[in-house]
């Protein structure tokens, strides 16, 4: 190679020598000659070799099936090795170029030196960003903060490049760099604290598998309320389901608390958990009148008839003296209506009976005695599940007065004039 070069860029002094220009011209116009002969070369490698490299890689990329050659093309890989090559060839010529010219030699030497070192760079970080996009479209790594640890790794390149750069300009032996670097290290570990803590969380984020991308999370701190959609080492992006999207510290998945749905989507059912209040004045004892009113609902019509005996029955054995209600066992219009919508929710073809389901009665309050449905819808999703609850919570809210119950509300104006 390097005889190649002496003779590609020493027959323009041999020539003027000849024709008796002198040494100190022959050598400066000679110089012009090959620095212009060197513009040339480059240019005519790049032109080739971008040409080629483009071609072969956009000719591979349509005939193989998988997509990873694709992404090398879209993210420019063959253009950046087509520019790293004439700088190659730059690299290796200027010692012959500029062999009398040892000052200039030793600068151009560390500028063509520096861009090569970018380009090498670049080209790596073309591939990184290629593997990339390739596995976010892999299930198997779909979910994974993959920016996080290409992030990591470019960090690690470009700490390890600069280094190089420096000892490059300045002369300076790798050892001793390394040594001044240990010795500024406290001051890095400043600059890049937000980095460091990022590169942390997101190792243990993926160990411990606490956030994927696409999960659903909930962060009140930052306002978030939506589906994880990029992972990186210094933030967390969350869509919000009005659209708008926050912008969450990678390492305040670790530090604060927040909620992550997928358990809950992963699931067999999404939990419903909302209660009603009714009057405490309203809930009294049924007259077997009533009782024989209410059989006529289909679904507790069964089992008012077996409460009804077997109370009748209880009543008997005791002598309980039935010319008061309050004496002996009897049936409640709220007990009965607790049992109605029971029996409603376990006939409902939206909720999973094979999970928790139930209505029950909580602590009395001063608005009212809270009846609280407790059960899993089947469907997970959003609108549907708001569907089904809604649903259900109709039906409760216009079933009630069947049972001369009364719902609590605040009174309006109107009531109050009144």
């Amino acid at each position: 190679m390097h005889n190649f070069l002496e003779k590609l860029f020493g027959w323009c002094y041999l020539i003027l020598q000849k024709i008796h220009f002198g040494d100190t011209l022959s050598s400066y116009l000679s110089l012009l000659v090959n620095l212009i002969v060197l513009c040339i070369c480059a240019f005519i490698i790049f032109v080739f070799f971008r040409t080629i490299l483009v071609s072969l890689f956009t000719l591979i990329a349509k005939k193989t099936k998988t997509n990873f050659d694709d992404l090398l093309v879209s993210n420019n890989t063959a253009r950046y090795i087509a520019y790293l090559i004439p700088f190659l060839f730059i690299y290796k010529s200027v010692p012959v170029i500029l062999e009398h010219y040892v000052y200039w030699e030793a600068m151009f030497g560390k500028v063509v030196g520096v861009y090569i070192i970018l380009l090498s760079l670049w080209i790596i970080r073309s591939v990184l960003n290629a593997i990339k996009d390739y596995l976010k479209d892999v299930p198997k790594f779909s979910d994974k903060p993959i920016d996080s640890y290409i992030q990591v790794i470019m960090i690690v390149l470009w700490i390890y490049g600069v280094g190089i750069i420096i000892s490059k300009i300045f002369d300076i032996d790798k050892s001793t760099l390394l040594g001044t670097l240990g010795a500024i290290s406290a001051i890095v570990i400043l600059i890049f604290r937000d980095t460091i803590l990022g590169f942390v969380a997101s190792v243990q984020v993926s160990l411990n598998d606490m956030v994927r991308i696409g999960d659903w999370i909930t962060f009140d701190k930052y306002g978030a309320d939506g589906d994880v959609i990029e992972i990186n080492l210094a933030t967390v992006k969350v869509r919000n389901f009005d659209n708008t999207t926050t912008t969450i510290p990678t390492y305040s998945l670790i530090s604060d608390s927040f909620r992550n749905w997928r358990g809950m989507l992963d699931s067999d059912g999404r939990r419903i958990k909302r209660h009603i209040l009714v009057k405490s004045n309203s809930v009294r004892f049924l007259t077997d009148s009533e009782l024989e009113n209410l059989k006529k609902i289909q679904l507790i019509a069964e089992y008012i008839e077996t409460k009804q005996h077997e109370i009748t029955k209880y009543n008997q054995t005791h002598h309980i003296d039935k010319s008061e209600l309050i004496n002996g066992r009897n049936m409640t219009n709220f007990g009965l209506f607790r049992k109605y919508i029971t029996s409603y929710l376990e006939h409902h073809a939206g909720l999973n009976k094979n999970m928790t389901l139930l209505c029950r009665q909580l602590q009395p309050t001063a608005q009212g005695i809270p009846l609280e449905i407790y059960c899993f819808s089947k469907d997970q999703r959003f609108i549907p599940y708001e569907y089904i609850m809604a649903d259900i919570f109709d039906h409760v809210i216009a079933s009630i007065s069947y049972f001369d119950l009364e719902l609590y509300e605040m009174p309006s104006n109107k009531n109050l004039e009144n």
